[in-house]
């Protein structure tokens, strides 16, 4: 994602999306059709999750994440109601694995600590799935610092009518030239 050498460490908070900045979004997906596939099979009775989890992966790759559900309900004539458990599970599954911070980004992460920069979380998506999968992060040696670290959730704050910039510049005491955001390349902001 970035060189640290080249990186500027100039501005007082650093905030940092999560899907593939902290780690690669893909690993939190792959994790999730995994456990759908068996709860497919133990459902349905049939020895199905193996094929269902290949099916997932490659449509994954191929078309992309909002094609998996929808191709893997017409290829293996499941019911909608699949849809519902789908989406209750990618909110608030207990991943088998720990997600992995990129080498880069833990690298860049204990810098900024270091250096005494203000670290947050500004994350678009469901709050109660981004959050899940803050928890299942392995911090490994950051693990110290994660009292210092504030989540923000760009949905909660524009139901309430507020610009995520703003309530920064207001939870910092600092102008808005002065916050950083490392964002995905499929990031709302």
């Amino acid at each position: 994602m970035m060189n640290n050498e080249a990186f500027s460490f100039d501005k007082s908070v650093y905030v940092f999306e999560i899907d593939d900045v902290l780690y690669p979004k893909r690993d939190y997906l792959l994790q999730v059709y995994y456990l759908f596939s068996n709860f497919v099979e133990y459902t349905e009775g049939r020895s199905l999750a193996t094929e269902i989890l290949g099916f997932m992966k490659e449509t994954f790759e191929a078309v992309g994440e909002h094609a998996v559900l929808p191709k893997t309900i017409v290829h293996f004539e499941l019911t909608e109601g699949y849809l519902e458990n789908f989406e209750r599970l990618k909110a608030n599954a207990h991943l088998p694995l720990k997600l992995i911070l990129k080498d880069d980004i833990k690298t860049l992460l204990l810098s900024l600590f270091e250096k005494g920069k203000n670290v947050g979380i500004l994350t678009d998506g469901n709050p109660v799935k981004q959050l899940n999968k803050l928890k299942h992060i392995d911090w490994q040696e950051l693990s110290r610092f994660l009292p210092l670290l504030k989540v923000f959730f760009i949905r909660e704050l524009e139901f309430r009518n507020i610009n995520p910039i703003d309530y920064l510049v207001g939870e910092y005491h600092v102008p808005a030239d002065e916050i950083q955001i490392i964002a995905g390349n499929e990031s709302g902001f």
